[in-house]
């Protein structure tokens, strides 16, 4: 008799946490489309900059990198690149928002668990970041014809990396004491990861120092990995970056649970 009772506390459980995670979700969501001329519109506009300068003009004097035309050769480190972008500055500036108005307070004292938590913001960077990414492919479609020979390795890929960051985006947001904070690393981290990660070259091109100080980059693996499935080719082999994308995503989500469990710059 006690067993049907248990079963259906637990279910009921089950059920709250999968409400309260739909809820946050549905609110990263919603500010996300709501604010669509900040937050979907100004990664469009870079991007077809990126594709008219760099593919069109530049690419003509270059011609082919790794026997792949230059502008076919950059679409997808600069999908990837948007993708990065946005999903780490949507919950960095989303969870340190919450935090500046307090409202994260009322998240951590409900009976929600860390991971509702961390899972709702996450998954609302990720939505973002796949959003743009989609944009931005599309967009490219306007300058070039992208074969995609492995459609799931290019979709695992942009999930991944958008979600490794999502998580970098959260501990930022969580040690953050001001809005400038938010800005530190985008700029003095993250873009010269991006940039020099292997978007716009071949690491066959760099010395033997800089080829050895490039597979140090996390970047590095995650454009590869997105061009082996855009366009088949790839740098490094594309377990390595899948073993390396997938530790990320561990390791920061580990340390983001740890972090909302003890509360760090979180409670006052």
């Amino acid at each position: 008799m006690s067993a049907v009772p248990l079963a259906h506390a637990e279910m009921s459980t089950t059920q709250r946490n999968l409400t309260a995670y739909a809820t946050i979700v549905r609110r990263e969501v919603t500010r996300i489309l709501r604010i669509w001329g900040q937050t979907l519109v100004p990664p469009a506009i870079t991007m077809t900059l990126y594709f008219l300068i760099f593919g069109g003009l530049i690419g003509r004097q270059i011609g082919a990198m790794d026997n792949i035309r230059y502008m076919d050769f950059i679409v997808p480190g600069l999908v990837m690149m948007s993708v990065i972008t946005n999903s780490y500055g949507n919950i960095s500036s989303s969870f340190f928002g919450a935090k500046f108005g307090r409202h994260v307070e009322e998240l951590l004292v409900s009976p929600m668990p860390t991971w509702v938590i961390l899972g709702g913001y996450v998954t609302g960077a990720v939505v973002r970041g796949m959003m743009v990414g989609a944009i931005v492919l599309a967009i490219s479609m306007l300058f070039t014809r992208v074969s995609m020979p492995h459609p799931f390795i290019t979709f695992t890929t942009v999930l991944l990396g958008a979600t490794i960051f999502s998580l970098a985006g959260f501990v930022n947001a969580v040690y953050a004491k001001k809005f400038d904070d938010i800005a530190i690393v985008p700029t003095f981290i993250l873009t010269p990861l991006t940039y020099l990660g292997g978007v716009f070259y071949s690491v066959k091109l760099l010395p033997p120092w800089a080829e050895a100080a490039t597979h140090l980059n996390p970047v590095f693996y995650m454009v590869n990995a997105f061009r082996y499935g855009l366009l088949g080719v790839s740098d490094v082999p594309v377990w390595t970056a899948y073993t390396l994308m997938l530790g990320f995503v561990a390791a920061l989500a580990a340390a983001g649970l740890w972090l909302l469990k003890r509360g760090i710059g979180l409670r006052s």
